[in-house]
């Protein structure tokens, strides 16, 4: 599936709601962001939190395959939602 900035935007902010119900996994994203309870309201207004949270999904393949499955999609799509937003060679890869 492709996805635009905004679907793709729109899947990170499921992922957010669903962190807030997963306290282990919303545990494990603020430590690698580097956040404190305090900083989440401030750190989600912010236009690059879609990014940092498809990041953290697609880190760990448990993770990505536990959300997906959770979120109705592919572990792939995922990705593909995070290249919407960063672009192609965003993660570490150049586009063919």
């Amino acid at each position: 599936m492709a996805y635009s900035a905004q679907q793709a935007a729109d899947l990170a902010t499921q992922t957010l709601i669903l962190l807030a119900d997963r306290p282990q996994d919303l545990a494990q994203f603020m430590d690698a962001a580097g956040l404190q309870p305090n900083d989440i309201r401030s750190f989600a207004s912010r236009p690059d939190i879609a990014l940092f949270l498809l990041d953290f999904l697609v880190e760990d393949d448990d993770r990505l395959c536990g959300f997906a499955d959770i979120l109705g999609v592919r572990p792939g799509d995922i990705m593909t939602a995070r290249t919407a937003l960063s672009g192609p060679g965003g993660y570490g890869w150049d586009a063919e």
